[in-house]
Protein backbone atom coordinates (compact mmCIF):
# COMPACT_ATOMS: atom_id res chain seq x y z
CA UNK A 1 0.00 0.00 0.00
CA UNK A 2 1.26 3.47 -0.70
CA UNK A 3 0.41 6.35 1.48
CA UNK A 4 0.84 8.95 -0.87
CA UNK A 5 -2.28 11.33 -1.79
CA UNK A 6 -3.63 10.26 -5.10
CA UNK A 7 -5.87 13.16 -6.64
CA UNK A 8 -9.99 11.79 -7.67
CA UNK A 9 -8.93 12.28 -11.47
CA UNK A 10 -5.59 9.94 -11.20
CA UNK A 11 -7.54 7.49 -9.32
CA UNK A 12 -10.20 7.14 -11.76
CA UNK A 13 -7.42 6.44 -14.47
CA UNK A 14 -5.77 3.98 -12.16
CA UNK A 15 -9.43 2.30 -11.84
CA UNK A 16 -10.07 1.97 -15.38
CA UNK A 17 -7.66 2.74 -17.67
CA UNK A 18 -6.74 -1.36 -18.48
CA UNK A 19 -9.94 -3.38 -18.58
CA UNK A 20 -8.79 -6.93 -17.22
CA UNK A 21 -10.14 -8.45 -20.24
CA UNK A 22 -9.39 -7.16 -23.91
CA UNK A 23 -12.58 -6.04 -25.84
CA UNK A 24 -12.02 -9.23 -28.52
CA UNK A 25 -12.82 -11.22 -24.44
CA UNK A 26 -15.52 -9.14 -23.32
CA UNK A 27 -18.82 -9.57 -23.17
CA UNK A 28 -20.68 -7.89 -25.48
CA UNK A 29 -23.40 -5.64 -24.17
CA UNK A 30 -26.54 -4.78 -25.67
CA UNK A 31 -27.98 -0.86 -24.82
CA UNK A 32 -31.72 -1.02 -23.97
CA UNK A 33 -34.08 1.80 -22.28
CA UNK A 34 -36.68 0.93 -19.61
CA UNK A 35 -39.11 2.76 -16.78
CA UNK A 36 -37.64 3.13 -13.40
CA UNK A 37 -40.63 3.06 -11.02
CA UNK A 38 -40.62 6.70 -10.18
CA UNK A 39 -40.90 7.12 -13.96
CA UNK A 40 -37.49 8.04 -15.03
CA UNK A 41 -36.05 6.41 -18.18
CA UNK A 42 -33.03 4.40 -17.39
CA UNK A 43 -30.65 3.02 -20.09
CA UNK A 44 -29.61 -0.12 -18.99
CA UNK A 45 -27.26 -2.49 -20.61
CA UNK A 46 -27.58 -6.45 -21.18
CA UNK A 47 -24.60 -8.85 -21.55
CA UNK A 48 -26.10 -13.04 -22.07
CA UNK A 49 -24.42 -15.63 -23.73
CA UNK A 50 -27.20 -16.65 -26.09
CA UNK A 51 -31.01 -16.70 -26.32
CA UNK A 52 -32.35 -19.48 -24.27
CA UNK A 53 -34.21 -18.56 -21.20
CA UNK A 54 -30.99 -18.59 -18.49
CA UNK A 55 -31.33 -17.17 -14.62
CA UNK A 56 -30.25 -13.24 -14.95
CA UNK A 57 -28.27 -11.01 -12.29
CA UNK A 58 -29.17 -7.50 -12.28
CA UNK A 59 -25.95 -5.97 -10.93
CA UNK A 60 -25.86 -2.19 -9.50
CA UNK A 61 -22.74 -0.07 -10.14
CA UNK A 62 -21.27 2.57 -6.99
CA UNK A 63 -20.94 5.91 -6.84
CA UNK A 64 -18.10 6.54 -9.26
CA UNK A 65 -20.88 5.16 -11.47
CA UNK A 66 -20.66 2.87 -14.60
CA UNK A 67 -18.33 3.57 -17.00
CA UNK A 68 -14.45 3.80 -17.27
CA UNK A 69 -13.85 7.48 -17.88
CA UNK A 70 -10.13 7.84 -19.27
CA UNK A 71 -8.47 5.37 -21.87
CA UNK A 72 -9.49 3.35 -24.42
CA UNK A 73 -12.36 2.33 -22.62
CA UNK A 74 -13.61 5.95 -21.87
CA UNK A 75 -17.64 5.69 -22.33
CA UNK A 76 -17.96 1.90 -21.84
CA UNK A 77 -18.18 -0.57 -18.68
CA UNK A 78 -15.58 -0.17 -16.62
CA UNK A 79 -13.14 -2.74 -15.45
CA UNK A 80 -14.19 -4.29 -12.00
CA UNK A 81 -18.34 -4.41 -13.97
CA UNK A 82 -16.89 -6.02 -17.27
CA UNK A 83 -14.95 -8.35 -15.36
CA UNK A 84 -17.82 -9.44 -13.07
CA UNK A 85 -20.07 -9.36 -16.32
CA UNK A 86 -17.36 -12.08 -18.37
CA UNK A 87 -17.40 -14.18 -15.27
CA UNK A 88 -21.05 -14.65 -14.95
CA UNK A 89 -21.69 -14.85 -19.07
CA UNK A 90 -19.26 -17.32 -18.69
CA UNK A 91 -21.23 -19.61 -16.53
CA UNK A 92 -23.99 -19.18 -18.69
CA UNK A 93 -26.32 -16.28 -16.55
CA UNK A 94 -27.62 -13.07 -18.01
CA UNK A 95 -26.53 -9.82 -16.78
CA UNK A 96 -28.10 -6.27 -16.77
CA UNK A 97 -26.76 -3.21 -15.24
CA UNK A 98 -29.17 -0.38 -15.02
CA UNK A 99 -27.38 3.41 -14.99
CA UNK A 100 -29.07 5.17 -12.06
CA UNK A 101 -26.67 8.21 -12.91
CA UNK A 102 -26.08 9.62 -16.44
CA UNK A 103 -30.08 8.57 -16.50
CA UNK A 104 -30.49 11.30 -14.03
CA UNK A 105 -27.93 13.98 -15.47
CA UNK A 106 -25.12 12.68 -13.08
CA UNK A 107 -21.66 11.34 -13.69
CA UNK A 108 -20.86 10.37 -10.00
CA UNK A 109 -21.45 10.67 -6.44
CA UNK A 110 -18.28 10.19 -4.40
CA UNK A 111 -17.00 13.19 -3.87
CA UNK A 112 -20.26 14.72 -3.11
CA UNK A 113 -21.19 14.83 0.89
CA UNK A 114 -24.19 12.59 2.02
CA UNK A 115 -26.65 15.78 2.48
CA UNK A 116 -25.93 16.71 -0.69
CA UNK A 117 -26.28 14.03 -3.23
CA UNK A 118 -29.53 14.16 -5.49
CA UNK A 119 -29.69 10.83 -6.04
CA UNK A 120 -30.30 8.38 -2.94
CA UNK A 121 -31.03 4.67 -1.77
CA UNK A 122 -34.86 5.54 -2.76
CA UNK A 123 -34.06 6.04 -6.70
CA UNK A 124 -31.76 3.08 -6.23
CA UNK A 125 -34.29 1.00 -5.19
CA UNK A 126 -36.76 1.92 -7.59
CA UNK A 127 -34.17 1.39 -10.49
CA UNK A 128 -33.26 -2.39 -9.19
CA UNK A 129 -36.85 -3.54 -9.01
CA UNK A 130 -37.92 -1.80 -12.07
CA UNK A 131 -34.81 -3.61 -13.52
CA UNK A 132 -36.12 -6.74 -12.46
CA UNK A 133 -39.59 -6.56 -13.30
CA UNK A 134 -38.22 -6.02 -16.74
CA UNK A 135 -36.17 -8.88 -16.61
CA UNK A 136 -39.24 -10.86 -15.59
CA UNK A 137 -41.31 -10.57 -18.70
CA UNK A 138 -38.23 -11.04 -21.51
CA UNK A 139 -38.33 -14.08 -23.35
CA UNK A 140 -34.57 -15.26 -22.69
CA UNK A 141 -35.06 -14.33 -19.23
CA UNK A 142 -36.09 -17.44 -16.14
CA UNK A 143 -38.68 -14.90 -13.41
CA UNK A 144 -38.21 -17.59 -10.86
CA UNK A 145 -34.08 -17.64 -11.51
CA UNK A 146 -32.84 -13.94 -10.61
CA UNK A 147 -30.20 -11.98 -8.37
CA UNK A 148 -29.42 -8.70 -7.69
CA UNK A 149 -25.43 -7.90 -7.12
CA UNK A 150 -23.84 -4.00 -6.40
CA UNK A 151 -21.03 -2.65 -4.87
CA UNK A 152 -20.35 -0.03 -2.29
CA UNK A 153 -23.37 2.49 -3.12
CA UNK A 154 -24.89 -0.21 -5.33
CA UNK A 155 -24.50 -2.65 -2.49
CA UNK A 156 -26.29 -0.45 -0.68
CA UNK A 157 -28.99 -0.37 -2.88
CA UNK A 158 -29.12 -3.99 -2.40
CA UNK A 159 -29.99 -3.62 1.16
CA UNK A 160 -32.52 -1.34 0.03
CA UNK A 161 -33.96 -3.16 -2.53
CA UNK A 162 -34.55 -6.17 -0.87
CA UNK A 163 -35.80 -4.76 3.13
CA UNK A 164 -39.33 -6.18 3.48
CA UNK A 165 -40.14 -3.74 5.89
CA UNK A 166 -40.47 -1.00 2.46
CA UNK A 167 -43.32 -0.61 0.90
CA UNK A 168 -42.23 -0.96 -2.86
CA UNK A 169 -40.24 -4.26 -1.99
CA UNK A 170 -43.24 -5.72 -0.20
CA UNK A 171 -45.50 -4.64 -3.24
CA UNK A 172 -42.70 -6.20 -6.12
CA UNK A 173 -44.40 -8.73 -8.03
CA UNK A 174 -41.27 -10.50 -8.40
CA UNK A 175 -38.18 -10.96 -5.87
CA UNK A 176 -34.40 -11.97 -6.34
CA UNK A 177 -33.86 -15.29 -5.03
CA UNK A 178 -30.67 -14.20 -3.59
CA UNK A 179 -28.81 -10.59 -3.12
CA UNK A 180 -25.24 -10.12 -2.90
CA UNK A 181 -23.53 -6.87 -1.96
CA UNK A 182 -19.65 -6.12 -1.85
CA UNK A 183 -18.78 -3.50 0.77
CA UNK A 184 -22.31 -1.96 1.41
CA UNK A 185 -22.66 0.90 3.77
CA UNK A 186 -24.97 -0.95 6.27
CA UNK A 187 -25.25 1.59 9.14
CA UNK A 188 -28.82 2.94 8.27
CA UNK A 189 -30.16 -0.59 7.39
CA UNK A 190 -29.28 -1.40 10.98
CA UNK A 191 -30.61 1.31 12.43
CA UNK A 192 -33.49 1.18 10.85
CA UNK A 193 -34.69 -2.87 11.18
CA UNK A 194 -33.92 -4.11 7.88
CA UNK A 195 -35.71 -7.19 7.66
CA UNK A 196 -34.19 -9.17 4.11
CA UNK A 197 -37.02 -10.82 1.82
CA UNK A 198 -34.30 -12.99 0.40
CA UNK A 199 -31.10 -14.93 0.59
CA UNK A 200 -28.46 -12.21 1.44
CA UNK A 201 -24.57 -12.60 1.19
CA UNK A 202 -21.99 -9.54 2.35
CA UNK A 203 -18.31 -9.50 0.90
CA UNK A 204 -16.48 -6.82 3.36
CA UNK A 205 -12.84 -5.80 3.71
CA UNK A 206 -11.78 -5.79 7.31
CA UNK A 207 -9.90 -2.25 6.40
CA UNK A 208 -12.49 -1.02 4.63
CA UNK A 209 -12.30 2.70 6.29
CA UNK A 210 -15.21 4.10 3.33
CA UNK A 211 -18.16 1.79 4.22
CA UNK A 212 -16.65 -0.03 7.31
CA UNK A 213 -17.32 -3.41 8.10
CA UNK A 214 -18.58 -4.03 12.04
CA UNK A 215 -22.44 -2.27 10.62
CA UNK A 216 -22.87 -5.03 8.64
CA UNK A 217 -21.35 -7.85 10.88
CA UNK A 218 -23.26 -6.54 13.26
CA UNK A 219 -26.94 -6.86 10.71
CA UNK A 220 -25.52 -10.29 9.11
CA UNK A 221 -25.73 -11.24 12.52
CA UNK A 222 -29.13 -9.93 13.73
CA UNK A 223 -31.08 -11.30 10.35
CA UNK A 224 -28.69 -14.58 10.43
CA UNK A 225 -27.29 -13.57 6.99
CA UNK A 226 -24.26 -14.86 5.17
CA UNK A 227 -21.11 -12.42 5.78
CA UNK A 228 -17.82 -12.71 4.75
CA UNK A 229 -14.62 -10.30 5.86
CA UNK A 230 -11.49 -10.32 4.01
CA UNK A 231 -8.65 -9.31 5.96
CA UNK A 232 -6.23 -7.37 4.82
CA UNK A 233 -8.60 -5.86 2.34
CA UNK A 234 -9.96 -1.91 1.77
CA UNK A 235 -12.78 -0.69 -0.15
CA UNK A 236 -12.79 -2.01 -3.74
CA UNK A 237 -10.81 -5.18 -2.49
CA UNK A 238 -11.82 -7.01 -5.96
CA UNK A 239 -11.03 -4.86 -8.26
CA UNK A 240 -8.87 -5.99 -11.35
CA UNK A 241 -6.87 -3.00 -11.84
CA UNK A 242 -5.08 -0.81 -9.45
CA UNK A 243 -3.42 -0.68 -6.39
CA UNK A 244 -4.73 0.49 -3.30
CA UNK A 245 -4.37 4.41 -2.79
CA UNK A 246 -5.47 6.84 -0.23
CA UNK A 247 -8.61 9.25 -2.09
CA UNK A 248 -7.86 12.32 -0.17
CA UNK A 249 -10.87 13.78 -1.41
CA UNK A 250 -14.00 11.51 -0.42
CA UNK A 251 -15.81 13.63 1.57
CA UNK A 252 -17.50 10.52 3.46
CA UNK A 253 -15.74 7.38 5.27
CA UNK A 254 -14.75 6.94 8.79
CA UNK A 255 -12.76 9.61 9.10
CA UNK A 256 -14.39 12.49 7.53
CA UNK A 257 -12.01 14.93 5.75
CA UNK A 258 -9.00 12.46 5.72
CA UNK A 259 -9.93 10.56 2.45
CA UNK A 260 -10.52 7.08 2.61
CA UNK A 261 -8.38 3.72 0.99
CA UNK A 262 -9.89 1.58 -1.87
CA UNK A 263 -8.11 -0.84 -4.20
CA UNK A 264 -7.39 -4.38 -4.91
CA UNK A 265 -6.72 -7.47 -3.07
CA UNK A 266 -5.91 -9.90 -5.62
CA UNK A 267 -6.25 -12.57 -3.46
CA UNK A 268 -9.86 -11.59 -1.13
CA UNK A 269 -11.12 -11.01 -5.49
CA UNK A 270 -10.34 -14.57 -5.82
CA UNK A 271 -11.70 -15.90 -2.92
CA UNK A 272 -15.08 -13.51 -3.11
CA UNK A 273 -15.74 -14.45 -6.93
CA UNK A 274 -15.71 -18.07 -6.13
CA UNK A 275 -18.20 -17.76 -3.58
CA UNK A 276 -20.22 -15.69 -5.87
CA UNK A 277 -20.48 -18.07 -8.13
CA UNK A 278 -21.06 -21.00 -5.51
CA UNK A 279 -24.19 -18.48 -4.01
CA UNK A 280 -25.61 -18.06 -7.13
CA UNK A 281 -25.23 -21.86 -8.33
CA UNK A 282 -27.07 -22.91 -5.38
CA UNK A 283 -29.60 -20.41 -5.79
CA UNK A 284 -30.29 -20.99 -8.79
CA UNK A 285 -30.06 -24.94 -8.68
Amino acid sequence: MTNSALSHRAWLAALVLSASVSNAQAAQAQEISLSSLDGTTLKAWVLQPDNKPRATVVALHGCGGLYATLGSRKGLINARHQAMADRLVGQGYAVVFPDSLTSRGVTQLCQQKLGERSIHQRERRRDALATLNWVAVQPWADASRMALLGWSHGGSAVLASTDAREPEVAAQPVKARVAIAFYPGCATSLKNGYQANTRLLMLLGALDDWTPSAPCVELGRKIAAQVQVYPGSYHDFDNPVGSVKLLPDIPNGVNPGQGVHAGPNPAAREAANALVLEVLAAAFD
